[in-house]
């Protein structure tokens, strides 16, 4: 761990740690709030991309590993925001609704992006996005894809984070409008939020808008979805493997293939068995929790400092057509779903 040590590392991170803060801080207040912390923190490092360019070169190294490292990290902290009990009282049906919901979106989404002329990288990051977390997910399966093209990676995780932003943010506002003419409860309301709303900030925005019932149901049912993050990723590892394999067979290659090793991904899941059964304070698990979303943000941070955006404007058209479309699927999919089962 030399980079630790340089300078290079130590610049990074003072620049992605005030991206990071700043974007917490700015997700409270109101109306900002339905963006969320991480696509804020990326939205400032992109800004770093103002500061003088000897500063960001300095820094460049340290952003690396930023990027991946601290993502990892806050991945894993995430885990004890996922309370397993509370999803196991919420019944078998809630996780049934969350799996359907979850599947059929990311296999549309990706269907519909490959149609509209997306690479294969993009389309997969932009389904997963769209179909369980948000930001967190494109990052949390975006390493379990291997690329000899770093580069391209990096400008194919922000496009699929900006697709499940504006997304979220878009049908935050348009289910808080629908709310009075859908006939729906305000427990029915919360699943469908939680259940069709990208950003579990989305959800909260959404749920919360209409009283601690809606929230609650809100949060359950996004957490179903979140729980689904870890056994995705290692489906898209497992895919993407095989297919490196076959591609090597077809080339004539010996070049062997090696089973992805998703550690961060069985960290995830251990700090949810932690932050489940053990007897840790409400408080003690926010503020790891709130760690989590320090260390994602300065990975989103360092992300936006070294991408193209030149080159991505000029991809985004297949994957947000498609993301709108498997949108509006998923959220009637949560109208019925919330009208015959809850």
């Amino acid at each position: 761990m030399k980079i630790i040590k340089t300078k290079s590392f130590w610049l990074a991170a003072i620049m992605t740690l005030i991206c990071a803060v700043a974007g917490i801080l700015l997700a409270k207040l109101p109306y900002v709030n339905l963006i969320g912390a991480l696509v804020i923190a990326l939205l400032l490092g992109i800004a770093m991309q103002l500061t003088p360019s000897s500063l960001r070169a300095e820094a460049k190294g340290g952003m690396g590993f930023i990027s991946n490292k601290f993502l990892r990290l806050g991945i894993i902290l995430l885990g004890f925001r996922l309370n397993l009990q509370k999803l196991a009282d919420a019944g078998i049906k809630t996780i049934l609704v969350a799996a359907i919901a979850v599947t059929g979106t990311i296999f549309l989404t990706y269907w519909l992006s490959k149609k509209f002329g997306a690479e294969d990288e993009l389309a997969i990051l932009s389904a997963c996005g769209c179909g369980i977390c948000g930001a967190a997910a494109v990052m949390g399966v975006s390493p379990q894809i291997e690329t000899n093209d770093e580069e391209r990676k990096r400008e194919n995780e922000v496009l699929a984070v900006a697709v499940v932003c504006v997304m979220g943010t878009v049908f935050t506002l348009l289910e808080i409008a629908l709310k009075p003419v859908l006939g729906l409860s305000n427990s029915q309301f919360g699943i469908v939020a939680g259940g069709s709303l990208h950003e579990i900030a989305h959800a909260v925005a959404a749920g919360g808008a209409f009283g601690e019932a809606s929230l609650d149901n809100a949060l359950i049912m996004k957490l179903s979805r979140v729980l689904l993050l870890a056994p995705v990723a290692l489906i898209v590892g497992y895919w993407y493997q095989h297919r490196l394999v076959k591609e090597s067979a077809e080339e004539h290659t010996k070049k062997p293939g090696k089973l992805p090793i998703p550690w961060f991904l069985g960290g995830f899941i251990l700090t949810s068995i932690l932050g489940t059964f053990l007897p840790f304070s409400a408080s003690f698990l926010d503020a790891l929790v709130q760690a989590a979303y320090v260390f994602l943000g300065m990975a989103m941070a360092a992300l936006g400092v070294s991408v193209n955006f030149k080159v991505i404007f000029k991809r985004g058209g297949a994957v947000f057509g498609a993301a709108v479309i498997s949108s509006i699927c998923l959220l009637v999919f949560m109208i019925i779903m919330s009208k015959l089962f809850f």
